[in-house]
């Protein structure tokens, strides 16, 4: 039997519902379990909002580590953007010195 499929939406932002008791700023990175999404506007709790999971961010990295160009990443709460060791969620496309408090990373959606 054929199996067909229906259109939603091109997956550069999806819908995300703040299903937490506090407001979601603007621009908060927030973990999809393995991926990395960006809120595109403030949501309070319990509000439709745009969650933006393809693109090129800058985000806090780890302090102290060093990322070139191509290095695949992963993010923690703790520590920002990470070099991937299991987990890839985007990598790198501008070097990043152990100095920087940013990475510019593109999301792999």
């Amino acid at each position: 039997m054929m199996k067909t499929a229906v259109y939603i939406q091109k997956g550069e932002a999806l819908n995300y519902v703040n299903n937490t008791q506090s407001k979601i700023p603007a621009n908060t990175v927030l973990l999809l379990g393995n991926r990395l999404g960006i809120a595109g506007c403030d949501m309070e709790p319990g509000e439709l909002g745009a969650l933006h999971v393809v693109g090129v961010f800058e985000i806090p990295k780890k302090a102290g580590e060093t990322l070139t160009v191509g290095d695949n990443i992963a993010f923690t709460e703790e520590d920002g953007i990470v070099k991937a060791t299991e987990t890839v969620m985007g990598y790198v496309v501008e070097d990043a010195a152990a100095s920087a408090l940013t990475a510019k990373v593109k999301l792999l959606g």
